[in-house]
């Protein structure tokens, strides 16, 4: 496991940044809440008028003048966006980077498989994935805690276990990216997550695109309709998580053959 160690250890300033960002925003976002409270209602009503901009969004789903509403939305998207790029850049590079710091010659000459660097960096890649969500959560615990709102644990607990297994699809899909990268891949990666997010989008909009739901993770990571329903669509889940699966097998596939330059 030393392989393993060693990409914590390398990764952990990213992600103690991508962390501390994200747990920011989603503080302010939480606190900004009592000031605005009182002016809730009247954006509820302006945005619930604004048509494909608040199907887009799923706010004719739910009040957004309520917290439920609120956090679905507002923080919603500071975790989903904020997770989505640290989990998709972080799997992208997790293999190409051994060819563009010019490394892969040094390990791949010691007595390991590729087979084992593949899964120990794999499993470097989850394990940072779920510190960040772990934190993130109980600093969103706290938040609420302090400004004393009344909450739907549930919902809550929903939304943030959406928004972890979106960071594991498309690390997934990315991880095997990564396997045919040789160079930085950071705008791939966010490439990837930003066009997942916008595919959503579309589908939300236009109802004769609603089954494009099924071909990005952030179609169950709706916060509108995880708040609406209380419940996750886990068809679309099973569905987004063999795409995952099919990216990491990828990864095993093209990364045991490779020729590394």
């Amino acid at each position: 496991m030393i392989l393993f160690k060693h990409e914590l250890k390398k990764g952990c300033k990213s992600l103690a940044i991508w962390t501390l960002a994200i747990s920011f925003f989603l503080v302010v976002c939480v606190f900004l809440y009592p000031e605005m409270k009182g002016e809730m209602e009247n954006m509820n009503d302006m945005f619930s008028s604004m048509g494909a901009f608040t199907q887009a969004f799923g706010m004719d789903k739910i009040n957004f003048g309520t917290w439920m509403g609120y956090y679905a939305i507002e923080c919603g998207n500071v975790i989903g966006m904020g997770g989505a790029f640290f989990a998709a850049i972080l799997a992208v590079t997790a293999l190409a980077k051994e060819e563009k710091d010019r490394t892969a010659e040094f390990l791949l000459s010691h007595p390991v498989s590729r087979k084992r660097v593949i899964t120990e960096k794999g499993m470097a890649v989850l394990v940072q994935i779920c510190i960040m969500n772990i934190v993130v959560f109980l600093l969103s615990i706290i938040s609420m805690v302090c400004i004393n709102v009344e909450v739907s644990w549930k919902e809550i607990f929903l939304l943030h276990f959406a928004y972890f297994l979106v960071q594991i699809v498309l690390a997934g899909i990315c991880f095997g990216i990564s396997a045919f990268v040789s160079g930085n891949g950071i705008g791939l990666g966010i490439g990837v997550a930003t066009s997942m997010y916008f595919i959503n989008l579309v589908a939300n909009i236009t109802e004769s695109a609603k089954d494009l739901k099924y071909i990005t993770p952030f179609g169950f990571a709706d916060g509108a309709s995880i708040v609406a329903e209380a419940a996750l669509n886990w068809k679309m889940v099973v569905v987004n998580l063999l795409f995952a699966i099919v990216g990491v097998a990828v990864a095993y596939g093209k990364y045991t053959k490779k020729d590394i330059r």
